[in-house]
């Protein structure tokens, strides 16, 4: 093979990875658009401009080095937020998507003015976080990749602290080891009310804590999730179970991201989602997929009307 046609190939090759990237990156919500507020670079250059953080009075058990770094791969690898093993973060950790991919500067900007003053501001929400929740941030053990990651746990707990729902009545003040309990359970309306408040855009859901939509879920869940950014609500525990009859409660009980939706020839729903960290694959008949949602919210990122 002469130069020329080697080149040539290896030219063909490129524009093909970035079709198939781009392509991807599309289906997942990456690919970029005009309602992005911030991008990346903006704020990995903000964050490196942060020279010398001082421990802060507020958080005395986490590191502002660590800090800094937990913020840094969040902003290059949105998808890496992980709620931690046993915890009831899932519903926090599903939104945190959407700063780190719209607005990753103004998030990082949040975090740090949440460090050094105690308080910070997320689109006009003012979040506050008690003393003991602050105390706590940094001493999470036994969550897996969220030990060593004191970001996620501030900002974990300070959402938590501050939304409250109906499963959170009989819990809400923290204790140490409330992140595993009610007091850091969100249901159908807090997580819609959460995203309406933390950030700018529009949002429309259907379903129920305990009653499922009445709608084609599958059709409905496709056609949103080519216009928006689409959490879907669902029982976790019968999608994880390897039989699916007997000894299930049939309640809602964790929130993922969905990244992609298909119909299989066969006529089974793939469903690709983001949870615990990782991207998930599943494929399952559609009255089993039907069974499973509870809700289905749908995040339309740009200003408020």
């Amino acid at each position: 093979m002469n130069m020329m046609k080697f080149l040539k190939k290896v030219l063909y090759l490129s524009v093909l990875s970035c079709v198939l990237l781009i392509s991807v990156a599309a289906r997942a919500g990456r690919i970029e658009d005009s309602t992005r507020i911030s991008k990346a670079n903006e704020a990995l250059v903000y964050l490196s401009g942060v020279k010398k953080l001082e421990r802060s009075k507020f958080w005395p058990n986490v590191d502002p080095d660590q800090l800094l770094s937990n913020l840094k791969t969040f902003t290059v690898e949105p998808f890496s937020f992980y709620e931690g093993k046993t915890t009831n973060f899932c519903a926090y950790s599903a939104l945190t998507y959407i700063p780190l991919y719209y607005d990753p500067l103004g998030f990082s900007k949040f975090m740090v003015q949440l460090y050094k003053y105690g308080e910070a501001i997320m689109d006009k929400t003012v979040i506050k976080p008690s003393r003991k929740v602050r105390e706590e941030a940094g001493l999470l053990k036994y969550k897996g990749a969220l030990d060593i990651n004191p970001a996620g746990q501030m900002w974990f707990l300070s959402l938590a602290d501050h939304f409250k729902g109906y499963l959170n009545f009989f819990n809400r003040r923290f204790d140490k080891g409330d992140e595993n309990t009610f007091w850091a359970s969100t249901n159908f309306a807090k997580f819609n009310r959460m995203l309406r408040r933390l950030f700018p855009g529009r949002v429309t859901a259907i379903g129920a804590d305990l009653i499922r939509p009445s709608v084609d879920i599958y059709e409905y869940t496709k056609r949103k999730s080519q216009k928006g950014v689409v959490f879907v609500y669902l029982n976790n525990k019968k999608l994880y179970r390897k039989t699916h009859t007997r000894g299930i409660i049939n309640t809602p009980t964790h929130y993922v991201l969905l990244t992609d939706i298909n119909k299989l020839p066969n006529g089974d729903i793939e469903f690709v989602y983001w949870d615990y960290g990782l991207r998930t694959l599943q494929q399952m008949p559609p009255n089993f997929f039907k069974k499973i949602v509870y809700g289905v919210t749908t995040y339309y990122p740009g200003p408020k009307k």
